[in-house]
Formats: C-alpha cells, sequence, structure tokens
C-alpha cells in the first residue's frame, strides 16, 4: 500500500513512465533490452513504494526497517541472543550495518550487547523484554497494513516470490 507521497508523486503523471521509458528503448533500437530495463526499473520502483510504506507503519515504534529485522530475528533466535557476524550473514548486510542497527536498539533498551559464553573475540546480541513487546507490535502493524493487505491475490504473491528467489538464487544470494 504506497503512502500518500507515493500517491501524489504516481497521480501527477497521466501515463505509467516506466511503459514510455520502454517504449523509448525500442525506438533507439534497444530492444533486446527493453524488457528487461523495464523489469529492473518496475522491481525497484515498487522496492521504494513497499520500503515506503513499510517506514511509514515502523514510525511510531522509532523503527527502521533494518532495526526491525535485527529485532525480529532476534525475537525468533532460540535463546534471544545471537552474535553479531551471524546477524549479519542473516540479514545479508555488511558488518557496519549490524553494528549500527545495533547501537541504535541498544541506545532504545531494545537489545543489550553480552559477551559470548565460549569465544571471547564474539559479543552478542540479546533482544530485551521490552524489544520483544515492540517486535511483536511492530510485526502486528506490518502484518494488518502492509504484509496481509497488498494489492495482489495470494496465489499472485507466491508466484511473484518464486520468480524473484529464482532471480536470488542465479545472483549468488544463497544455495539451494
Amino acid at each position: 500500500m504506497p503512502s500518500d507521497a507515493d500517491k501524489d508523486v504516481r497521480s501527477a503523471l497521466p501515463f505509467d513512465p516506466i511503459a514510455e521509458a520502454r517504449r523509448q528503448w525500442v525506438a533507439h533500437g534497444w530492444d533486446d533490452a527493453a524488457d528487461g530495463m523495464a523489469a529492473y526499473i518496475s522491481v525497484m520502483r515498487v522496492a521504494q513504494i513497499m520500503l515506503s510504506r513499510v517506514d511509514e507503519l515502523l514510525k511510531p515504534f522509532d523503527l527502521t526497517f533494518a532495526r526491525f529485522e535485527a529485532l525480529t530475528l532476534l525475537s525468533f533466535s532460540s535463546n534471544g541472543q545471537l552474535p553479531l557476524g551471524k546477524m549479519g550473514r542473516r540479514l545479508q548486510v555488511h558488518p557496519t550495518s549490524v553494528t549500527n542497527a545495533i547501537d541504535k536498539l541498544e541506545a532504545q533498551g531494545l537489545v543489550k550487547r553480552v559477551p559470548h559464553p565460549t569465544d571471547r573475540r564474539a559479543i552478542l546480541a540479546e533482544i530485551t523484554p521490552r524489544g520483544r513487546r515492540v517486535a511483536a507490535e511492530a510485526a502486528e502493524a506490518l502484518n494488518a497494513d502492509a504484509f496481509a493487505s497488498t494489492d495482489m491475490v495470494k496465489r499472485d504473491l507466491k508466484e511473484l516470490f518464486q520468480l524473484l528467489r529464482d532471480l536470488r538464487l542465479a545472483a549468488g544470494d544463497f544455495v539451494r
């Protein structure tokens, strides 16, 4: 569901600018790349729309999507703790990004750093009881107003996920 800002930007145009860009690509002799260009730009635009909506829903919780993901990952772990390095790999982000997210979550009282029990070089991020509450409330908001209320039917969502998963697999994002 687009934010008001996204609706304003999109309603300002009486045509699909990506379809027009595709038409121009073909007109300039780039027919073999036109569909790929249109797909790339469409995915990037949809990502902007989705991220804008998620950010809007997370704002009342004083969370960014990156911090929400970190909190959720910790809440899903068996004991509420994970090494920062493992978090970075699972979230598929640079270690600096995890450190920044954990710094902010720690300042908010949603996580705390604790020493690893067997590896003195490693630090664990541990979700606090308040962090669990915030993660659950934020997930409820996202589920109600974004994830469960898309403009697509369930079958199409599953198909889209599979198509994008195949692209991620081909790009080496993970191994089967």
